[in-house]
């Protein structure tokens, strides 16, 4: 005869091992991938100025060709030569586009009230995003593109692009 309490009962829910060892490979997991998303912020930001730097390299190129067009690649900056371009006055010399804030901002048709702002400093300009540390001539910084004028008309201006530290 069987005993009343001796009733076969499956066995409901999970070991206390079994929580465990599921709680130690999810954290396992959250360390390895967290350090990948907690950065995203400052590789988006890396990539758009890159994209910003292939913005004003074409818009660089494109106003140095209307420039050879209307024979201003011999004239002076001190002349105050200037070419039309999608119906922005930008100011050149010797064939490139000065290093000024108005000249990039309305050739690149960028945000420089939200997104994007301009430092211009002597012959060259940084733009960087809103929110990061301004660069200048003297500290460079890290997250900016930099427009150096170029020195005569045999040399492309310098651009460059810092995006460590975004």
């Amino acid at each position: 005869m069987k005993s009343i309490n001796s009733k076969n009962k499956a066995q409901q829910g999970f070991t206390l091992i079994e929580l465990v060892v599921v709680i130690v490979i999810l954290g396992i997991l959250a360390v390895t991938a967290a350090p990948k998303f907690i950065d995203l912020q400052g590789d988006a930001r890396g990539a758009t100025l890159e994209g910003v730097k292939a913005a004003v390299e074409t818009a660089t190129a494109g106003v140095h060709a209307k420039s050879l067009i209307a024979g201003n690649d011999t004239v002076v900056k001190a002349s105050n030569p200037t070419v039309s371009v999608a119906g922005s006055t930008i100011e050149i010399g010797s064939g490139w586009q000065d290093a000024t804030a108005d000249n990039f901002s309305d050739l690149l048709d960028i945000d420089t009230t939200n997104d994007f702002s301009v430092v211009a400093e002597g012959t060259s300009f940084f733009i960087y995003i809103n929110g990061q540390t301004a660069p200048s001539v003297a500290t460079p910084g890290t997250c900016h593109v930099r427009y150096i004028e170029s020195t005569d008309t045999n040399s492309k201006p310098a651009i460059t692009s810092l995006v460590t530290g975004c």
